[in-house]
């Protein structure tokens, strides 16, 4: 006859269950902890490369990070401290010790040219900067492939990735850049006419050229001319007497796509767009850089184009809506290669 134990058979002496319970919650605690508790690992405080892509037509665009500056807010012109607070806190932009803005370059692969429009900073304003050629190798590439550079101005933040001690970056490139810039910049009688805090800037531009004019593939060119299938230069003077954007136009499926390249149009997005006519220290003819700035922000929002700044926030590339009496920046949103796009 089989015997059935009562509750009471198996029930445990009370001076033995809190020990049970307690050697239960040990184990409980020891099975739920992390496997990484005995030594957690140190954070990693990096990013990924500084490389974005996205297509225009058929064209491969990718933008890639050169590094950042902190700039001084009191740089900036035609407003007031305290108008320019307000503007960086309505946009949560943290000011001290600077504004953090970013340096860009990009790469247009056109299925049959390789081209980078501004190289950077490259050695020129230390270690934060000075990335571009690194992350054209993250993003595939590698400098040997660029056939074609062209330049917005000739600035140390947009040229100088040119050149390393005197030898080019980019050894099979031809260097394209306006010929009102290089006959400013790269003028010795002009820089020695400047002022003595001006004139460092004249050499680092005649420094960054220096290889390729001694190969023979530095060249100029005119607003308006095509420059390669799809890449014509835009005038944007202003900001230097030379300074260039670069409209990019590709078709796929009978549609086209266009891309306003356009350097240093913007250099604080949480002020300018809201006032288009805040101009900065850095501009040569600061009033034509103001109406440049608004010329191209009234054809970039009507026309819809796509934008690209060289210090707009990583990746840089994204569109310009009329708002009221100023404008509102659209950034890109990350997405994948697609192509039925």
């Amino acid at each position: 006859m089989e015997r059935r134990m009562s509750p009471s058979r198996i029930a445990l002496p009370r001076r033995v269950l809190p020990i049970a319970l307690a050697a239960a919650l040990a184990c409980a605690a020891l099975a739920g902890a992390p496997a990484h508790a005995q030594g957690v690992p140190a954070q990693q405080q990096s990013q990924v490369p500084g490389y974005y892509r996205m297509m225009l037509g058929e064209f491969e665009i990718t933008a890639l990070y050169d590094g950042y500056i902190d700039l001084d807010p009191k740089l900036l012109r035609n407003t007031s401290a305290r108008e320019v607070q307000t503007l960086l806190a309505r946009m949560f932009v943290e000011s001290t010790p600077g504004v953090q803005t970013a340096v860009n370059g990009f790469l247009i692969h056109t299925g049959k040219n390789l081209v980078l429009i501004d190289t950077g900073a490259g050695t020129c304003f230390g270690p934060a900067l000075g990335k571009i050629a690194d992350n054209v190798r993250a993003a595939g590439y590698d400098p040997m492939q660029v056939d074609t550079v062209l330049l917005t101005h000739l600035h140390g933040d947009h040229a100088c990735g040119l050149a390393v001690d005197g030898k080019p970056v980019f050894p099979t490139a031809t260097v394209y850049a306006s010929q009102i810039d290089a006959d400013y910049w790269l003028s010795q009688e002009i820089a020695d006419k400047a002022p003595a805090d001006a004139q460092p800037f004249f050499k680092l531009a005649r420094d960054s050229v220096a290889p390729y004019q001694a190969g023979g593939r530095f060249r100029t060119f005119k607003a308006g001319d095509e420059l390669l299938p799809g890449i014509a230069a835009v005038a944007a003077y202003g900001h230097t007497p030379g300074h260039t954007g670069y409209l990019v136009r590709s078709e796929k499926n009978g549609k086209a796509q266009n891309l306003l390249v356009w350097g240093d149009i913007v250099h604080s997005h949480a002020v300018q767009f809201r006032r288009p006519d805040v101009a900065i220290e850095f501009d040569v003819d600061s009033r034509a850089a103001v109406r440049t700035r608004k010329r191209l922000f009234n054809d970039a929002a009507r026309n819809k184009l796509w934008v690209a700044g060289m210090h707009l926030p990583f990746p840089g590339i994204g569109h310009v809506r009329a708002d009221g009496n100023g404008y509102t920046w659209v950034p890109v949103e990350f997405g994948p290669i697609r192509p039925d796009r």
